[in-house]
């Protein structure tokens, strides 16, 4: 277990590094100047000069990439006559390891740098506001799919070949062809519009909101209802099918036969050898699903008005904040990373025959 640990977090590590270095390639090369785009149009000379000269843009490319990595690695190197390291509100966060001549050694928090258009604002800081958010919605929505997706699946698995499981075929096939920022608006429309008066829910509106007065901020969580639903409709349709078709495929293995001689029930053949042995290829979709929807809930949050990572991320899209879409975007591979390697992890609880190497 610790040796394949080791090696999973040294892919990881370099799977990591790949990704940083093509978002500094990408985010870095593209024409014009960041400093105009921090300070807008109405920069003078000394003003651009300044801002080039404080973030480093003055610098040549392999510098400013060596720069980047030193301010990402927990391990870094800084200069002693430099006041941007201290514990709390400075630019690094962290403790001095070792002290030479000149330089340190750090041990800190990753570096996300600035955003460009939010006065300043530490991008973790950022991103520290709007990933919360964002993880509450993705949870919900994976667990209303997984709940749903396998009834679903088990009773289209019982029922193979009658209308039932046509039924449920079809719908699954709905679900996953339809995107999302369309099944966004319908619902929307529909649900927090249309039907407002009943269902009591919102076209649009975030989990933490201000009062009427505009004094205290109030948990709003039937404003997480649609755009969770949403959300989940297609890793639904998805769970649904796989795990009927897995049930089916491991109703027909030689020690469910043997099950049954035994005098067992179907309930009992069922829950007790063939649902969990069914999971792993659901796992492996709930596993893709979530991930991806960390990324992927940006037409989502943005028509719901939902306050997440998504939604600040269009918004950075749409004023060039290249630090918050660089920050992002390394913050939901880390994520990725790690939600493989805790899958890894639960195929070995399903299924010992399932060997870590």
């Amino acid at each position: 277990m610790i040796q394949y640990l080791i090696k999973k977090l040294g892919y990881a590590f370099l799977t990591l590094y790949g990704v940083v270095t093509v978002v500094f390639l990408l985010f870095y090369l593209l024409p014009g100047d960041p400093a105009q785009m921090m300070l807008g149009q109405n920069e003078s000379e000394e003003q651009l000069a300044a801002v080039r000269a404080k973030y480093g843009f003055d610098q040549s490319l392999g510098q400013q990439y060596v720069y980047f990595l030193n301010d990402l690695s927990p391990l870094s190197i800084h200069s002693n006559s430099s006041d941007d390291f201290t514990y709390d509100d400075g630019k690094y966060t962290g403790v001095r390891l070792i002290s030479f001549s000149a330089t340190s050694l750090m041990l800190k928090l990753p570096y996300l740098r600035e955003s460009f258009q939010k006065s300043g604002k530490k991008v973790s800081l950022v991103i520290g506001e709007t990933l919360p958010n964002t993880i509450i919605l993705a949870v919900v929505a994976i667990t209303i799919a997984l709940l749903i997706g396998l009834v679903l699946g088990v009773i289209s698995a019982l029922n193979k070949g009658n209308w039932v499981d046509h039924t449920i075929q079809l719908v699954s096939t709905m679900g996953m062809s339809v995107p999302s920022f369309f099944s966004a608006i319908i619902f929307a429309f529909l649900f927090g519009y249309l039907l407002h008066e009943l269902t009591g829910l919102r076209m649009s509106g975030s989990l933490y909101e201000l009062d009427d007065y505009g004094e205290n901020i109030q948990l709003q969580w039937r404003n997480l209802i649609l755009p969770a639903v949403v959300l989940g409709i297609r890793p639904l349709a998805v769970i649904s099918q796989l795990m009927r078709n897995s049930l089916l495929e491991v109703m027909s293995q030689e020690y469910i036969v043997t099950a049954y001689a035994k005098g067992l029930t179907k309930y009992q053949v069922i829950t007790k050898h063939a649902f969990k042995n069914a999971l792993n290829p659901v796992i492996t979709a709930v596993s893709g699903w979530f991930a991806s929807m960390l990324a992927g809930a940006v037409f989502v949050e943005y028509i719901f008005n939902w306050n997440g990572l998504g939604k600040e991320i269009v918004e950075a899209l749409n004023t060039l904040d290249l630090p918050v879409i660089t920050g992002a975007v390394l913050v939901i591979a880390t994520l990725f990373i790690m939600i493989n390697i805790l899958v890894d992890l639960i195929y070995v609880w399903l299924d010992p025959r399932v060997k870590l190497d």
